[in-house]
């Protein structure tokens, strides 16, 4: 057991192995890692380092520090499971007796349907990708990719060479914690890839390479993205994750069975997935609303004076 006051010294040191833990036992994903890393070294700068006095009182003065400085709840509630995971971590170890998290509950985050885009500005920004260089074809054909199967960013900078099947048109994916599913590809991606692969080369390592033939990150992702979406004159806030979400909802659109979109998703809980048919009931509302000749909402006029 370690004796109190702990100095800043342990305290990072216990800060790397429960990095390490998270990193290598419980595979959290390269983002998650990150963030929780940033997150504690917050938290643990407002308790001066000494992990080992706080209490409930104290975590719940750190989340009103958190409301003062505007965090938003999404924000707050990631740092909320941080601390519940490190803290359970120091009781594992026995640094700690008790776990001061226990009781504390995370904010509720107001439900947000993901955004999405319609097929007609998916094929405006594809199409926006017409230049013949390595460079030109590999963006294009990243970007299909990333529509044909719905993987996100961070899943596409890791794609493998041996990770292409030619002949199932399919890919193997590395999802989060690890867990590894196969993910079918479309004709147009694998065409594309085909191009890309003739300049590129069919050299081991990643599938998409910058001009020194390094991997991608996820930032550069991001941005070949939105200069695309600039060129198409798409004016919405576009990201790599809104393939992501167009491919779900336009997969759902045209009937496909929710579990196997879950599937491809690679979704642990099917009520992540669910959240895409609020999306396509919401636009069969609108769209019966718009064109069924015998629709008429009664609630809209004035009914001043109606009894029921």
């Amino acid at each position: 057991m370690i004796k109190m006051p702990v100095d800043k010294k342990t305290t990072l040191k216990l800060l790397r192995d429960f990095i390490h833990y998270i990193e290598y036992q419980r595979n959290y994903s390269p983002h998650t890692i990150y963030a929780y890393k940033a997150d504690l070294k917050q938290f643990l700068s407002f308790v001066d380092y000494h992990f080992e006095s706080v209490d409930r009182e104290i975590i719940r003065k750190y989340l009103f520090y958190l409301k003062d400085k505007n965090y938003n709840p999404k924000s707050i509630s990631r740092k909320v499971a941080c601390l519940k995971s490190f803290f359970g971590f120091l009781v594992r170890r026995g640094h700690i007796k008790t776990n001061p998290t226990i009781l504390i509950l995370s904010p509720k985050i107001p439900e947000r349907l993901p955004s999405f885009l319609t097929i007609q500005e998916i094929e405006k920004i594809l199409e926006s990708a017409n230049d013949n260089s390595e460079m030109g074809l590999r963006d294009r054909a990243m970007m299909e990719l990333l529509y044909s199967s719905g993987i996100r960013v961070g899943e596409l900078v890791s794609l493998k060479m041996e990770d292409i099947n030619i002949t199932d048109e399919t890919i193997k994916v590395k999802g989060k914690g690890g867990k590894q599913r196969i993910v079918p590809i479309g004709s147009y991606a694998l065409n594309y890839l085909f191009e890309y692969f003739k300049k590129r080369g069919l050299r081991p390592g990643f599938v998409f390479l910058n001009k020194k033939h390094h991997g991608l990150t996820t930032r550069s992702v991001e941005r070949i993205v939105k200069k695309y979406a600039k060129i198409a004159g798409i004016n919405k806030k576009i990201t790599p994750h809104v393939f992501r979400h167009s491919f779900a909802t336009h997969m759902l659109d045209r009937g496909a069975d929710l579990r196997t979109v879950q599937e491809m998703l690679g979704h642990s809980d099917i009520a992540t997935t669910q959240i895409y048919t609020h999306i396509t009931v919401q636009r069969l509302k609108e769209f019966y609303e718009k064109h069924h000749p015998r629709y008429k909402n009664v609630f809209s006029e004035d009914t001043e004076g109606d009894t029921v």
